[in-house]
This record gives C-alpha cells, structure tokens and sequence, in this order.
C-alpha cells in the first residue's frame, strides 16, 4: 500500500444510540472511536444472528439513503435478517483517508459481532472510500462501487482477490462512465462493469432495477447456494 494508505488507523472505544428521523427506518447506533463518533443506521433481527454484512456508504456530501431513490435503506431493510446492513454517515464528509477509517471502523465493529462475510458499497465519492478501505480488511468478501470517481481508486487491483462490481450510468453528467470504465481497466479479476443506458449519476431513472441487480449481487456473494431460502 502507498504511504497514504498506512496512515490509516482508528479504533472503537464505545457505542452509543440515537433517534432515528421519523422518514427513516432500522435502529439509531453510534460507533465512538479514538477519532470521533459515527452515526450509523443498523438493519438486523437480534434473534436471528448472521455471520453476513452489509456496509452502507455515500458520496461526498455523507448521508444515509444512497442513489437509485433510496437505495440503502431500501435494499438494507429487504435484506435483512439474514444479512445485516449499516448505513454509515461520515465524520468529516468528503475527506477521503477520514471516509476511509470510518469505513473500517464499521468493519470492525460487524467483525466483533460475528460478522465474517461483509460486502462494502459506496456511491460516487464513496466508491473509491470502499475501495480504498477493502484490502485493510480479511473479512471483506466483495465491493459494489456505484458511479465511482476515478480519485482514491487507482489502486483497484489491491481489492483481488475479492470480486469488484462497478456500476455506472452512461447519462451521467457528473463522473463519467469513463471513470468506472478505467477503474475497471485498473482492478484485477474477479471484476464485473455494468453499465446502465440513460441513468445518470444517480441512478434515479430506473431505481427497481439498480436495487434488483446490487441486491442479486450481494446474495450471490454471501449466500450459499439454497441458503438464503432459509430466511424468507
């Protein structure tokens, strides 16, 4: 890893609760660090423990709800019980190395609840965040980046031997599908690109089937074959 990279470098000191907006829905947990805390919204069923996770991150500007109308806290609730999903706001948003430990924080704090098998998702901003913070991490089995900047994700290759989905709108005006094309150009195998014809940045001109394709993606990297049938 470059000299970046081993800066990087937080721990868990505490968690916390808060209340949730009323438009919102899961469990209000903050996750206290040695660098500040990080508000997070928890998606899992407590009677239902699973080894299986889910990291929620956003762009730039921080947030909870994602791209695609909600993506996140969509998809997230949907997924749940057998995979936990946490939605995870920034500390201090668009500062990468900041996003990055703040992504990692979350992976330890599932790691320590039994959660072995985790998946990171981000949009645009956040993609390089969970491509950035994937190799840190053995208990990451895969990264979803949705509308990627090409910033903090040159070294893509370094998430191998973890599977990679990229995910762009051909329409998109403010980080061109070319930037996930070369992202892809930069990540080892296994890697996925796909593109979508009239989307935007946002992904918000055909939110069911954005949510349908990263929700199909993310069960066939951490379920077994038949087992998800076990928690429908």
């Amino acid at each position: 890893m470059s000299n970046e990279s081993e800066e990087i470098s937080i721990g868990i000191t505490g968690l916390g609760e808060w209340e949730l907006p009323n438009e919102q829905i899961g469990r209000g947990l903050v996750i206290i660090t040695n660098r500040g805390q990080i508000p997070t919204i928890i998606h899992h069923d407590p009677h239902k423990p699973t080894h299986r996770g889910v990291i929620w991150v956003s762009g730039a500007s921080g947030g909870f709800d994602g791209p695609a109308n909600s993506m996140y806290r969509v998809v997230g609730d949907d997924l749940a019980p057998g995979i936990t999903s946490v939605r995870a706001n920034y500390r201090e948003p668009n500062n990468l190395i900041e996003c990055v430990m703040d992504t990692l924080a979350v992976v330890s704090f599932l790691a320590g609840t039994g959660h072995t098998d985790i998946v990171l998702v981000g949009h645009s901003f956040g993609g390089a965040v969970v491509i950035k913070a994937a190799p840190f991490s053995e208990n990451v089995k895969g990264v979803i980046a949705l509308s990627s900047q090409t910033y903090g994700a040159s070294e893509a290759f370094e998430v191998s031997p973890r599977p990679l989905l990229l995910v762009h709108g051909e329409s998109d005006e403010v980080l061109s599908s070319e930037s996930s094309k070369r992202i892809f150009d930069w990540a080892q195998e296994p890697k996925e690109l796909k593109l979508y014809p009239g989307l935007g940045h946002g992904l918000r001109e055909e939110p069911e089937e954005v949510q349908r394709f990263v929700s199909e993606w993310i069960c066939d990297h951490l379920y077994m074959p038949g087992e998800r049938d076990l928690y429908r």
